[in-house]
């Protein structure tokens, strides 16, 4: 993600990265603090496996809390409200059927800061999310990926 990309967040995506922040400050944080004091009462700081772990861990927490908040503060969440369902855009669910054999596929296309494969949230900056938006129920989408070319027709789109 570029520097002059806008940051867009659906409400769920933006509530997901909030409880991850959470969860870093209030669990993960006290927890590798603990375990500094109790690694520091050895005798040679130098020697001791369990306090080099534990500083090393506490860098990655605090560079993902840094990261996640200034990835809050700049971020623009999608209202609900404004989530289309006559074309595709950010928010949107939407439902298609593979045309060579038949398979459903659903998933929700979000912004490049909470996209998940895995999970059926495909980035708008994907080729695939590149290929739906804008693009209305009956429209036929032809996505390229490694094998070729996979034409889809899009079945229903909802918030």
């Amino acid at each position: 993600m570029s520097e002059d990309s806008e940051i867009v967040l659906t409400p769920g995506g933006h509530a997901k990265l909030r409880q991850r922040l959470d969860y870093l400050r209030n669990v993960q944080r006290p927890d590798i603090a603990r375990r500094l004091r109790a690694a520091k009462e050895g005798d040679d700081l130098t020697e001791n496996s369990e306090y080099e772990t534990a500083k090393q861990e506490q860098a990655l927490v605090e560079s993902e809390i840094l990261e996640l908040g200034h990835l809050l503060q700049m971020a623009r969440v999608v209202d609900d409200e404004s989530i289309p369902t006559d074309h595709v855009d950010i928010g949107s669910i939407v439902a298609m059927t593979n045309l060579e054999n038949g398979a459903q596929w659903e998933f929700t296309l979000v912004g490049s800061a909470e996209a998940d494969p895995d999970h059926n949230l495909i980035s708008d900056e994907s080729p695939i999310g590149k290929a739906v938006k804008g693009k209305k129920v009956g429209d036929i989408v032809s996505i390229r990926v490694p094998k070729g070319v996979m034409n889809y027709r899009i079945e229903s789109i909802r918030k």
